[in-house]
């Protein structure tokens, strides 16, 4: 046994206790109201003394005694709002390196994030922000325990992350402007550091092209035992892999490989292609899959049961959370004044819902613009009532949406049916985004669906255009009416294109790599009429 395994065996059993207390659903279902209560208060004092503490009165409110009441005069106090509501604010804290204004004292690290709704933007990350994070991926190694998984035995070999790829930039007033990966892998020591791949200096390569083929060189000849990433680089990195070995699956290359942390897209559309790299069979999957929600803004929650898409919430990790009905969201986002926002414990299972988080790096009530879905909600302030620890699932983005005709398509429609269709034709696929195809010069209003996939036959073609569309109807009743006999909406097309082709796109825009997602749809057609821009479509039935 090397003495990477051994610090892996001395994790594993420190992490015994965190393990337990995971594993205690009870404990969750009657503490989170509470949890969340306290947390809030505490923020609320820590930032007492801020700009916008004494603008909203942060001391009074946290003074009420009643955690209830807390809340609600938190809420009347903070308006929800997004990230035009306090880009002015953090370019104070940035450029000018003004302190104490969302968060007490100078922050000097900002992580860059560029959305798919609203550009570029610089998310504060306080010490105390880096703190909840490494907290966070306590969690993941005590979820692993509950998951039979052996951390000295995944120790024993290299732990690959995909990580982020910004080189960090420093002004003339010390403040750090990175993504989130890039200021965290400097952080990165032994003896983490022993297992660790690729290294700083291939993660912090920002031409990813360069920086996957680096990294298949280095990793080829390595023990891999444990992948992090978005599942579309690791397929990347799969496939550049087995170019080089010339072997003929995953499994023949790292044969110890057993964990995949993965998060930023839905895994099911990936699956087919991911399982026949791993195993040679589209069935196949790597043994342990575990999926995160992370957010530049916090981290927010993780899968915690095997086989089950549900994820925890996060609660005690010092981010406090609201869940606004998308329904009162309006178009551009923003949430009018009497709308009420819910706890986790308030919450209605299968209820959409946009996440607003107070963060522990100074932003209060701020939409992140993601929809979710409970599955299970947590009882009440008491203890009373709920099904479980708050659990949810990502279903979409608040301004990523297909209504062009009244089918009212999000993006978990898409993904949904894009799996299915996957999974009954066998074909494997890559990257997808779907938009509206609107009337005229001899065409009919429908739907249009652009995705890498090798290779197609016609037959294939036709088959997967035909289960994407039973799909779509069989989970969206107003698709499944705008469809009927053909009348509203025209069958959808499907349009294959090369592998790499959205890479292509994103690399034009400046978006490829890190944190960057191919947006699975939208109600205009700029993404796939990009998208086209680097493709060669193949010749395929409409």
């Amino acid at each position: 046994m090397g003495w990477t395994s051994a610090v892996g065996w001395f994790l594993h059993a420190k992490m015994a206790g965190r393990a337990r207390r995971l594993r205690d659903d009870d404990r969750w279902r009657r503490c989170t109201a509470r949890i969340q209560a306290s947390t809030l208060r505490t923020l609320l004092r820590h930032a007492a003394e801020t700009e916008i503490g004494r603008e909203a009165g942060f001391h009074e409110i946290a003074d009420i005694s009643d955690p209830s009441e807390v809340i609600g005069a938190y809420r009347a106090a903070v308006p929800v709002g997004d990230w035009y509501t306090v880009k002015d604010r953090v370019a104070r804290m940035r450029e000018q390196a003004e302190p104490d204004v969302l968060w007490p004292g100078l922050v000097k690290r900002f992580a860059q994030t560029s959305g798919t709704t609203a550009g570029d933007k610089f998310i504060p990350v306080t010490d105390e922000m880096m703190t909840s994070n490494y907290r966070a991926s306590l969690d993941i190694f005590a979820s692993m325990i509950n998951r039979r998984v052996s951390l000295g035995r995944m120790t024993g070999g290299r732990c690959l992350f995909l990580g982020g790829s910004s080189d960090l930039k420093t002004d003339k007033n010390g403040i750090i402007t990175a993504d989130l990966s890039g200021l965290v892998t400097p952080l990165i020591r032994w003896p983490i550091s022993a297992i660790y791949s690729p290294g700083p200096d291939i993660a912090l390569i920002s031409d990813w092209p360069t920086k996957i083929e680096r990294m298949a060189q280095l990793c080829k000849d390595q023990d891999i035992r444990m992948i992090s990433g978005m599942p579309s680089w690791g397929s990347v990195l799969m496939e550049r892999v087995l170019e080089i070995t010339g072997r003929a699956t995953i499994q023949d290359v790292w044969p110890n490989l057993e964990v995949f942390v993965h998060g930023g897209v839905r895994y099911g559309p990936f699956k087919p292609r991911i399982g026949g790299l791993f195993t040679g069979s589209p069935d196949g999957d790597i043994p342990v899959r575990h999926e995160l929600y992370p957010a530049s803004e916090g981290f927010i929650a993780m899968q915690d049961r095997a086989d089950d898409p549900g994820m925890r919430l996060l609660v005690d990790i010092d981010n406090f959370y609201e869940f606004v009905p998308l329904e009162s969201v309006a178009d551009d986002g923003s949430v009018p004044a009497d709308v009420r926002a819910y706890t986790a414990a308030e919450a209605e299972p299968g209820v959409r819902y946009v996440v607003v988080i107070t963060s522990c790096a100074g932003f209060w009530r701020y939409n992140i613009g993601d929809v979710v879905e409970f599955d299970d909600v947590p009882g009440d302030m008491q203890g009373a009532g709920g099904t479980g620890p708050a659990r949810l699932r990502i279903v979409g983005r608040h301004r990523h949406f297909i209504n062009a005709f009244g089918e009212n398509l999000i993006v978990e429609h898409i993904e949904s049916a894009v799996e299915a269709a996957a999974r009954a034709t066998g074909l494997p696929i890559g990257e997808f985004t779907a938009s509206p195809v609107y009337p005229g010069e001899g065409r009919r209003a429908g739907l249009e669906l652009v995705l890498e996939c090798d290779e197609p036959s016609a037959e294939a073609v036709t088959e997967f255009t035909r289960m994407f569309d039973a799909s779509l109807k069989s989970q969206n009743v107003d698709y499944a009416t705008k469809r009927s006999d053909d009348l509203g909406m025209a069958p959808p097309t499907v349009t294959p294109v090369q592998r790499g082709s959205f890479h292509a796109w994103m690399a034009s825009r400046g978006k490829l790599g890190g944190q960057h997602k191919c947006p699975r749809c939208a109600n205009h057609r700029d993404y796939t009429e990009g998208v086209a821009g680097f493709a060669t479509r193949r010749d395929a039935p409409r």
